[in-house]
């Protein structure tokens, strides 16, 4: 993922900024507890296309 490209979005519901996770290929918003997923590196930003994230995944962030 561009680090530009990252600077640039942001969550099409709250538009708060993004967390990039590499290893699952998503961006994450954790006010929304979403996760968009990245498809050919490109961002789908799209509510429904995001998975809403687990308690578990929320606590992890905030490590």
């Amino acid at each position: 993922m561009d680090k530009k490209l990252l600077d640039i979005l942001a969550c099409p519901i709250c538009k708060s900024s993004l967390i990039y996770d590499n290893a699952k290929q998503e961006l994450i918003c954790k006010a929304d507890r979403l996760a968009f997923p990245i498809r050919d590196d490109i961002p789908v930003m799209l509510e429904d296309e995001a998975r809403e994230l687990s308690n578990e995944e929320i606590d992890a962030l905030k490590k």
